[in-house]
């Protein structure tokens, strides 16, 4: 299995700056990136209001919120990338965006380091076609849930070409962190979402013929 050390979260959002925070907290050494100095910004104070709630509630103490924080280094460009072991692009859920990560991603780390993309929504398979032919069985997606310092499950996707080595990496890298990787299938909307869109279907239905109000 692949092993990894070094770890890239491209997007400094909620979902990054999260990912990048409970990789930092199981000792991995994280890059959170961002193109924007004030997203960047904003991402340390969240992550600076995470950890102060972790310590007053007692879930922290303030050695490990000091540990967290110098994992993490915020940079605003792709200089640490030939670095990365792993890289996982959390940036808006746009095409054209995650393809312009993807490449530069492709081009700067090593032929032998994985990529993965946090998306809910997006083919894996779609988003593998903007990779080197060589990068593609390396590539998946990792679909982590909100907020992802405290939800479990992580959706792992294989594009039609990941190797399976790959794919047990991630799963067993989740375990790692704490969380629980599960093998998807690469569908529209995944397992979860799949459900979840089922449900609200079904309540539209239940309010539709009466059964019950809305509330």
């Amino acid at each position: 299995m692949k092993n990894i050390k070094n770890v890239g979260v491209i997007g400094s959002g909620l979902m990054g700056t999260e990912i990048a925070m409970v990789f930092a907290q199981h000792q991995y050494k994280v890059v959170l990136i961002d193109n924007s100095p004030v997203a960047l910004e904003q991402s340390k104070k969240k992550i600076d209001l995470i950890l102060k709630k972790g310590i007053d509630r007692g879930l922290l103490t303030k050695d490990d919120s000091s540990n967290i924080l110098n994992n993490i280094s915020l940079e605003a460009d792709f200089n640490s990338a030939s670095n990365f072991d792993l890289a996982i692009e959390a940036v808006f859920e746009k095409i054209s965006i995650k393809e312009n990560v993807l490449k530069e991603l492709d081009q700067k780390m090593p032929i032998d380091s994985i990529i993965a993309s946090n998306t809910s929504s997006i083919s894996i398979t779609t988003l593998s076609s903007f990779l080197k032919e060589e990068r593609r069985k390396l590539f998946l997606g990792t679909h982590f849930f909100s907020p992802v310092t405290r939800m479990k499950l992580v959706e792992v996707i294989p594009c039609i070409d990941t190797d399976k080595e790959c794919l047990d990496s991630i799963v067993f890298l989740c375990t790692k962190i704490s969380k629980k990787g599960i093998a998807i299938k690469d569908v529209v909307g995944f397992a979860v979402n799949r459900l979840l869109h089922a449900m609200i279907i079904e309540a539209v239905r239940l309010v539709e013929e009466g059964v019950a109000s809305p509330e």
